[in-house]
């Protein structure tokens, strides 16, 4: 069971409660996840298992893709539904033209703030704890990009909308600074991640899916993508017995130029027989150093 398996998450799950379920159906303690999502969110939710956790290191900065719902109308402490209010309720009508000039803040680079509800770490504690305990605390505004921004629909009071985005981008500060911009309030009310770097909605499994596959014997691997099909963009470098013993000893090993062009980053070293055996960061032109031995 060494790969990853994406999971659909459902609404009212943590993403540790999630883990723990994969945990439970694959019998292993090794496992953990590639980008928390909310428990209100739903989606995209890729779950690496045993080996495969060695290679989340390189999936942390994973560009995403959401639908969104926001709600206009009033904000919220949580920036979502979930939160208590902050204003007054109203039920204004959008209008998709004014909409869509205040959304042009919000596409590109920009400083953006975390919600106080979120595991945004201060002094090594995640602000929720300081918010859930009264305590205000001044999180940082970091840089993030919004590579596009679509309106797909408005009705009434909410719109959908369609966000590509990198890593690192609260969807729910995003709503929250847009309702200022417009005038009313406004909160998300809906989130669905369709995609996680290279990992898609299409490929997702249902918790109650995984769970049948679990009962049907062995079944369960029909889930998983192996350590092979991982991280496609790095060249594969087949490698010979002699040189895999010395890779797993940490050692350098040499790169044909015809398999990685100079100033090539990583690299995947494979044996003869597909077993993938570490990941080569280059040192030299041509010369690769295992930062990972599976």
């Amino acid at each position: 069971m060494d790969g990853i398996i994406v999971v659909d998450k459902p609404e009212g799950w943590t993403s540790h409660d999630a883990v723990n379920n994969v945990r439970r159906l694959a019998n292993t303690r090794r496992v953990g996840h590639l980008g928390t999502l909310d428990p209100m969110a739903t989606g995209v939710l890729p779950v690496v298992i045993d080996r495969a956790t060695r290679l989340a290191q390189f999936y942390l900065r994973n560009d995403k893709i959401y639908d969104a719902w926001v709600r206009f109308g009033y904000s919220t402490d949580t920036y979502d539904r979930e939160g208590t209010a902050t204003s007054v309720l109203t039920d204004p009508v959008i209008k998709r033209e004014a909409l869509e000039d205040r959304l042009e803040a919000f596409r590109g680079e920009f400083l953006l703030a975390p919600p106080a509800v979120s595991a945004k770490k201060v002094g090594g504690v995640p602000a929720y704890r300081f918010a859930r305990q009264n305590v205000a605390v001044a999180l940082k505004a970091v840089p993030v990009h919004v590579y596009a921004l679509k309106v797909l629909d408005v009705e009434g009071p909410e719109a959908h909308l369609w966000v590509h985005c990198s890593s690192g981008t609260y969807l729910r500060s995003i709503a929250h600074e847009l309702g200022q911009a417009m005038g009313s309030g406004a909160h998300l009310s809906r989130l669905r991640r369709l995609r996680s770097g290279e990992f898609s909605i299409e490929q997702a499994h249902t918790l109650t899916e995984l769970e049948s596959m679990a009962a049907a014997e062995g079944n369960l691997a029909d889930a998983l993508i192996p350590v092979t099909g991982l991280l496609a963009e790095f060249p594969t470098v087949v490698i010979d017995d002699v040189t895999a013993g010395l890779i797993r000893q940490g050692r350098d090993f040499a790169v044909s130029p015809f398999r990685a062009q100079a100033g090539t980053r990583y690299v995947k070293a494979v044996s003869s027989g597909g077993e993938l055996l570490a990941i080569g960061e280059a040192k030299l032109p041509h010369l690769y150093h295992p930062v990972v031995v599976l």
